[in-house]
Parts: structure tokens; sequence; C-alpha cells
């Protein structure tokens, strides 16, 4: 396993969790018993990254999209939330862990958001870690919403349009006090980044594993973190500005 240098551990990563059906289809399983596996994983990882000192993981759950997937596959992956929240809520709370949720969440079915809401409460004061589940998720639906929030403020007068400022969209985001991730984590080998916190990746770091998510562990996750540990973060600077020098 990578040796990590603990003063250069990504403050917020992001993870796009892939894999689960095609790793269930080249088992000759149904797809159901992926996204079963694909949760088991999410509790490893999300230990994982409490130990190595990350503050925010964000984990791409369920996009919107998702919902246009079969009826049964769709009440399958309900259904594992439901276990998940129920079985984890205890470590979680324990743990110091502050667990949120972004994406229009008013769309989860009313046993699931009920559940998900009473962890959120019940977990909101906590300070070791924020754990954000993106359920019912698409980052063009955030934007959209976004907009429409500036838009009602410039309605009723209260706000000039020539004044908006990208500080102004940040703040009505479902998020808004979250850094920007530093590293966002892609498994099962897409190049892609399928609607994911389009506005908040501009200069996120992207890592794309080929291991499928049921197969991704802790090993997998430093290695990740070992690769961001090794790049320059530049925003838009050249390296000699970076390090303290002149332009290059």
């Amino acid at each position: 396993m990578a040796r990590l240098d603990p003063a250069n551990i990504p403050r917020h990563v992001a993870i796009i969790p892939d894999g689960n059906g095609r790793w269930a289809q080249a088992r000759g399983l149904p797809r159901d018993v992926g996204h079963s596996r694909g949760t088991e994983v999410v509790r490893e990882i999300v230990r994982a990254a409490h130990e190595l000192g990350i503050k925010q993981l964000t984990i791409y759950a369920f996009s919107t999209e998702n919902w246009e997937r079969p009826h049964e596959e769709v009440e399958a992956i309900m259904a594992l939330l439901d276990h998940y929240i129920s079985e984890e809520a205890d470590e979680l709370d324990e743990n110091g862990i502050q667990v949120r949720v972004i994406g229009r969440v008013q769309l989860l079915r009313p046993k699931i958001l009920r559940a998900v809401e009473t962890l959120v409460t019940r977990t909101a004061s906590n300070d070791q870690m924020v754990l954000v589940f993106a359920l019912s998720y698409s980052g063009r639906t955030e934007i959209v919403d976004a907009v429409r929030s500036i838009a009602r403020r410039v309605e009723s007068g209260g706000f000039d349009p020539e004044a908006i400022e990208e500080k102004d969209i940040r703040e009505v985001l479902y998020a808004p006090d979250l850094p920007d991730p530093d590293l966002l984590i892609r498994t099962g080998g897409e190049h892609r980044i399928s609607n994911f916190l389009l506005w908040q990746i501009a200069y996120t770091e992207i890592y794309v594993s080929d291991v499928m998510w049921p197969d991704f562990r802790k090993s997998h996750l430093v290695e990740a973190v070992s690769d961001y540990q090794r790049r320059e973060r530049r925003y838009g600077l050249t390296s000699a500005q970076v390090r303290g020098g002149g332009d290059e």
C-alpha cells in the first residue's frame, strides 16, 4: 500500500462509484447483487476516508437519470439505501460523522426520505467528517435550481442582474458551505463526469480507477490519494507561479 503524506491529504474527496451492474453481469449475477455488494463497499470506504483524515466525502449514490432504470432495479437500490441507513446510523454517529444529502431529495420514496432526514438531523452536530450522499442528484439540475433561486430574488427586486457574481451562484447551490472537491475518483474505468458536481469540479483533480466499485478497497483509495499527492495543482497558473517564481 502506498505511503501518504499526512500533510497533503485532500480535504474533500468526491466519488462516482461506477461498475456495480457490470461487476454482477460479468459473474452471471443479477444487477441488484452488484448494488448490494456496492453498498457494503460504501461502508468500507467511509471508514477508510475517516481513518485517512479526509474531512469531506461526497458519494454519487443515485442520479436523477437513474430514475429511468427498470422499476425493479430502482426499488432494489432504494431498499439498499434504506438498509444502509438503518445499519450504519449508530456507527456514523459514534464516529462523529455528519451526514448530509444533496439533490432533489423530495423525489425519494416517503419512507426513504424520512429515514434520510432522521439521520441528517441526528448527526448534524458531528464534526469529525462530513459524509454527503448525492441522491436524486444531477449537476445540471443543481445549476437550474440555483438559477431559479437567483431569478426569484431578481423578480422580487432584491437583486440587480448586473451585480451577479460567481459567489452569488455558489451561495444557492445545494451545499454552499462545503469546499470544492480536491479529488474526484471514478471507478469502473469510464472517463466521463456523468453530470456530477459540474460547478464544483472546475479545478478538481480527477482519478479514474479501472476497478469496479464492488471490488474497490481502502488500498485503492490510498492509491488515488497517493496519485493526487504527486500532482501539482496550478489553478490556471504556471508551475513557476505556483512555486513562487516568475512566469515560465
